[in-house]
């Protein structure tokens, strides 16, 4: 609750006044005094009701690739029995706050406003909770309340097509196989007999073992892993047009244009990024939205990837890349300022059989031969995508 600067007069003339008047035996003046303060008290009581509103949100839609259009709609619904006298209401939007006529709404009414929410920068947009305040007849006292809870708009990154996409070099108890572009089928493991399963790929030697029909289960060894490791440190990103580093930004870009390509290919693919990521979005609206495993797919988290000042990141994390092997195919995408980095990550060739990396917003172009490393030097995400093309080393 906050007393307006007019309420705050008004109580110290009342303090004033019935001061003056049991000191000087002013009944008047006593009066005055009495009169004000009861005023103030009568509009802290009146500002104190909290109305009963409903608050309902729909994102069209609620994940859009940067510059992409959005809208929210926002449904106010009175469920009191008095009319919603004295209020006003504005809904959060990013940094912005939108007006939302609720004044005077009627029993059982409602009022929908809808507006568009900024996707020109890639984040997660916070949208909400609304904020109504209530005022007293006079002004002398707003109480502000939230109401509805918040939602949170995923702007991912733009996504540029890639024609090809890795054939790399898989691993399996059977060997390695090199470019391969559709693989070979291999044994990886048994399990039960559900119906619908073909006859021919049951283990009867197993299935007499144990007394159930096991059936055998296959993979394709040939199939390219990619790991996509994105560095997200402000020291590979130390250039700033209006407080944002684009080279990140184009970087986000590639990571999301490989990721769906690999997607689009039915191709395994895991993005990593360099530096911890935070447990979600933050602020009033952190109201992160999970898939079904309960985890943030890739386009979320890059969508939500901030730069840290954790300087060590990459050096920790090729270290644990050459522990755990987790793919074939690595690509390394960094600005300007992660080339001194390129020594541990080319120490991975011997764990990742294809190695590539993607520097951007570089004045000058890496040397050839860098680390012994396929070096892919863009301007933006679109140059790359352009460029991609031309990596012949998968």
């Amino acid at each position: 609750m906050g007393i307006t600067a007019r309420g705050v007069g008004l109580l110290v003339a009342a303090v004033l006044l019935l001061g003056a008047g049991f000191r000087f035996a002013y009944p008047e003046l006593t009066l005055l005094g009495a009169a004000a303060g009861a005023a103030v008290g009568y509009a802290a009581l009146v500002a104190a009701w909290r109305p009963r509103l409903t608050v309902t949100r729909r994102a069209d839609p609620d994940r859009v690739a940067r510059g992409e259009p959005a809208s929210m709609t926002l449904t106010v619904r009175n469920t009191g029995r008095l009319r919603s006298a004295n209020l006003l209401a504005e809904d959060r939007c990013g940094e912005r706050t939108v007006p939302v006529p609720v004044l005077r709404l009627r029993p059982g009414r409602d009022t929908e406003v809808r507006y568009d929410v900024p996707t020109d920068r890639r984040g997660v947009v916070p949208v909400g909770p609304l904020r109504v305040t209530r005022r007293d007849p006079l002004g002398l006292v707003a109480l502000a309340r939230p109401y509805g809870a918040a939602v949170p708009v995923w702007v991912h990154p733009r996504i540029h097509p890639l024609t090809a996409v890795p054939r790399g070099a898989g691993r399996s108890l059977d060997g390695r196989v090199d470019g391969v572009p559709h693989g070979s089928i291999t044994f990886d493991s048994l399990r039960e007999y559900v119906v619908g399963d073909e006859l021919r790929r049951v283990h009867w030697r197993t299935s007499a073992r144990v007394g159930e029909l096991m059936v055998r289960d296959n993979v394709d060894t040939s199939l390219p892993r990619l790991v996509v490791l994105l560095d997200n440190r402000i020291a590979a990103h130390p250039q700033r047009v209006g407080g944002v580093a684009e080279s990140f930004e184009a970087a986000c870009e590639a990571a999301a244009s490989i990721v769906t390509a690999a997607h689009r290919a039915d191709l395994p693919v895991l993005l990593l990024l360099a530096a911890a990521e935070p447990a979600g979005p933050t602020g009033p609206a952190a109201v992160p939205t999970p898939d079904t495993d309960g985890a943030l797919g890739p386009l979320d988290r890059l969508a939500a990837a901030e730069l840290s000042g954790d300087g060590d990141a990459v050096r920790a994390a090729t270290t644990r890349l050459r522990q755990d092997r987790l793919g074939d195919t690595l690509i390394f995408l960094t600005g300007p300022g992660g080339r001194d980095e390129l020594g541990h990550v080319g120490a991975l060739r011997g764990a990742y059989p294809s190695v590539v990396v993607g520097v951007f917003g570089a004045a000058e172009p890496t040397p050839p031969g860098t680390a012994g490393l396929v070096v892919v030097d863009a301007a933006d995400g679109a140059q790359f995508a352009a460029e991609w093309d031309g990596v012949r080393r998968w």
